[in-house]
């Protein structure tokens, strides 16, 4: 069932509280990727957002529906990277702590981001590469003990999708009756809010999720009917490798049209191409939404499109391409 309390009017005033503290980010065009795609595409650049992610909107509005006396205790979520980023940011601009499990191979870009913005890092014990969602969860319920701060998961969290899914609504203000909307899916939380907003609001318009072949728990979740963990995520994508949580599930059950994968590849051939016509930066994650258009795994051909660039925080140090060269 879908939860009754994660609504149109909550994403609403979900916006409104967090106005004064996010960018509203700019809708980008481009005649070579129209070209490209024959389609006609708005990229929605939340790279360009506070902390270089859409997160910052979920975030601060966790941040800000707090009371007075819960937010002394401060915050905790955890996170490979752009969470982490956010809520320090956010909590950092209401003067509170934030605690944040974040896995030891996290990228040194994002790691130093969450130190810039003040949150307080607990490094995930893992038994693998790359921590499970139960690692994580487990590391943030014990700084939750020891601390008693509040926790924001960063996507199975009402306030975090009401945040996430005020992305639609700027969207849908500025180009109405697209054909489709396309987001990545790593957690379930903007793909959630995102299409929550457009069944609302832009019934014609098909929402379809987008997400690496190497860690595709979303399109195999979505495809059996109930929720299918990841286990052994190996994509470039690093914000993807969460699985869904029973929230986030719901509502794109209910809501999304489909979920769609792509190969590694193409994840970095879209990152590079983004770079070299819109000339801005996208991560890895941003940019799977972008290879699915490319790769006609949506027919977009003769439509209109709005894609979600999700984020911005790339490893300088580290282009994926360059390994090409």
């Amino acid at each position: 069932m879908v939860s009754p309390d994660i609504t149109l009017e909550t994403v609403r005033e979900a916006h409104e509280r967090i106005a004064g503290f996010i960018h509203r980010t700019p809708l980008m065009r481009s005649r070579s990727l129209n070209a490209l795609m024959s389609a006609d595409v708005v990229f929605k650049c939340e790279n360009l957002q506070r902390a270089g992610v859409f997160k910052a909107r979920g975030a601060f509005n966790a941040v800000y529906s707090l009371t007075d006396a819960e937010a002394t205790r401060g915050v905790v979520t955890s996170s490979s990277g752009n969470q982490a980023a956010a809520l320090s940011l956010a909590a950092s601009s209401r003067g509170i702590p934030a605690y944040i499990a974040m896995p030891k191979g996290a990228l040194k870009s994002k790691v130093n981001a969450v130190r810039r913005y003040g949150g307080n890092i607990v490094w995930v014990e893992s038994r693998g590469a790359v921590p499970t969602s139960e690692e994580y969860e487990a590391t943030a319920a014990r700084i939750q003990d020891e601390t008693r701060a509040n926790p924001v998961h960063p996507y199975n969290d009402r306030r975090t999708i009401a945040g996430q899914g005020t992305c639609a609504l700027e969207i849908i203000d500025e180009r109405k009756n697209l054909d489709f909307v396309l987001a990545p899916v790593g957690g379930g939380g903007l793909l959630a809010g995102v299409s929550l907003v457009f069944k609302a609001l832009g019934a014609n318009t098909r929402v379809i999720g987008c997400e690496p072949e190497m860690a595709d728990d979303a399109c195999r979740s979505f495809r059996a009917g109930n929720i299918v963990p990841q286990r052994d995520p190996r994509t470039i994508a690093d914000g993807l490798r969460t699985s869904l949580g029973d929230l986030t599930f719901s509502l794109i059950s209910h809501n999304v049209d489909d979920i769609v994968t792509v190969s590694e590849e193409a994840i970095i051939g879209a990152m590079r191409l983004i770079w070299e016509t819109l000339k801005i930066l996208i991560e890895p994650s941003s940019a799977v939404a972008v290879a699915a258009a490319l790769e006609r795994k949506i027919p977009v051909s003769g439509k209109t499109v709005a894609i979600i660039l999700s984020g911005g925080n790339v490893d300088l140090d580290n282009l994926p391409w360059r390994a090409n060269q």
